[in-house]
């Protein structure tokens, strides 16, 4: 029997230590054949040399996960050749933001006629053995495809089943998030407006029809402005899991962690010129939101996410500490 084809983009930066967690768990997937494709944006910590040591079996694999991990064989080519999955790792050389990384990726699966669904998957993310088979055998015209995201830490607590968006301020919000996964009912597609960027399959219809994710965002909001173009529905898939971490490589705000002052320039940027695209006659709220963040924030003793809040919803040049973060 012919096993599916699932092509993966994973897009990593400064993510050292959670990446090999997801390509063990990647590698254990059953009964589908997976085609992974890693996209280093630069990272200018370790990352590629882990990802390296990985793969050749130099540094096993040590992690404690909700679920079993499948034994895999190392070493495992990272040119995309071999048998079973194949992974190729690319380079770029340079930050180009997650819908550039993730446009590499997607442009080297198109290449391939196999794949006809591209799953675009964090690095900070783990991967139950059955998840990738049901993504690629799951029936139905779509658009973009979801599943339940867990907290990888709290692994009783659903982060996000779907998303919604506030037409006022352009604030997106997580369906069900916080709920107990056992209990929570499988969600109805037509709940959500957008599938979240963390784990989403995209139809090879929908990335012809469509195009890529658009760049200028940098960071956020990429998949949200990507369901809002679709011509075809959001679909979900019920039982096929991944566990999250969260704010891995750039700091966004987790549970347990305030967001740091790249994520905050970042988001209130990417909002504001999401509302200026699909809702202009919201962008005067969204502002009025950012400016009572930002004085929330100033008030709570953080000057600097303040800052980072107002210069990125006005489109401003981004802080000094965040274009050093990113090489820029």
């Amino acid at each position: 029997m012919t096993q599916a084809t699932l092509g993966v983009v994973v897009v990593t930066y400064c993510g050292a230590d959670v990446i090999a967690t997801c390509l063990e768990t990647l590698m254990g997937a059953r009964d589908v054949a997976l085609r992974v494709v890693v996209v280093d944006n630069g990272s200018p910590d370790d990352t590629v040399q882990v990802i390296k040591d990985w793969a050749s079996g130099v540094a096993p694999f040590q992690g404690k996960l909700p679920f079993i991990v499948s034994d895999i064989t190392k070493p495992v080519p990272l040119d995309g050749t071999g048998g079973g999955h194949r992974i190729t790792l690319i380079e770029t050389g340079r930050n180009t933001g997650f819908a550039g990384g993730v446009n590499v990726g997607l442009a080297h699966l198109a290449a391939d006629p196999a794949i006809d669904r591209f799953w675009v998957l964090n690095p900070d993310c783990a991967v139950p053995p059955e998840t990738p088979a049901k993504l690629a055998t799951a029936t139905g015209d779509f658009a973009l495809m979801g599943n339940r995201i867990i907290f990888q830490d709290d692994p009783d607590m659903i982060q996000i089943d779907g998303g919604l968006i506030s037409w006022t301020t352009g604030v997106t919000a997580n369906l069900n998030t916080l709920q107990d996964p056992a209990t929570t009912p499988t969600p109805a597609p037509d709940e959500m407006q957008f599938i979240s960027g963390a784990s989403m399959v995209a139809s090879r219809a929908f990335y012809e029809s469509v195009g890529p994710m658009r760049e200028d965002y940098f960071l956020y909001y990429e998949e949200v402005d990507w369901a809002l173009r679709r011509t075809a529905p959001l679909a979900w898939t019920a039982d096929a899991p991944v566990y999250h971490k969260g704010g891995a490589s750039i700091g966004s705000r987790t549970r347990r962690q305030r967001a740091s002052v790249l994520s905050l320039y970042f988001i209130h940027r990417a909002r504001v010129m999401f509302l200026w695209r699909f809702r202009k006659a919201s962008v005067p709220m969204g502002l009025a939101y950012s400016l009572a963040k930002s004085v929330q924030l100033f008030a709570e003793g953080d000057a600097a996410g303040a800052a980072a809040i107002l210069r990125g919803s006005f489109q401003m040049r981004a802080p000094k500490v965040v274009r050093q973060k990113l090489g820029h």
